[in-house]
């Protein structure tokens, strides 16, 4: 299992050729993917924001999302909420501490464009 940051989960289903060489076979060769169901919050934030637009709405998104056969969202339980605080790093965005969370737990991959993420996580690659 692989887990993708929110950048790396859109240009991997809207724009791959925007995924380095590394994180592009890191996810083709990966059994299963996951996501944080943080990310579909930060997606929806960026909507918002307008510093991002989609094809399609956001609800449409997820739902393609939920028909990938090989990735799960996983949501964000009290285990990863206490994981993120646990964290020894002073990052404050918490879609990105709650991402490096969660893939500390499952012990993967994290495939990340995220230089603060690739300098932390010693499992991010890019």
């Amino acid at each position: 299992m692989v887990v993708l940051d929110t950048s790396a989960l859109l240009f991997w289903t809207l724009d791959n050729k925007k995924l380095s060489e590394t994180a592009a076979h890191t996810i083709a060769s990966a059994d299963s993917i996951a996501i944080s169901s943080i990310s579909v919050w930060e997606i929806g934030i960026k909507i918002k924001r307008q510093k991002l637009t989609l094809p399609l709405t956001l609800q449409e998104y997820v739902e393609r999302l939920k028909h990938v056969g090989m990735l799960e969202v996983i949501p964000v339980d009290e285990r990863i909420w206490i994981k993120s605080l646990e964290l020894e790093w002073g990052h404050r965005d918490p879609a990105d501490r709650v991402i490096a969370a969660t893939a500390s737990l499952l012990g993967c991959p994290l495939v990340t464009s995220d230089s603060v993420l690739l300098a932390y996580y010693q499992g991010a690659v890019w």
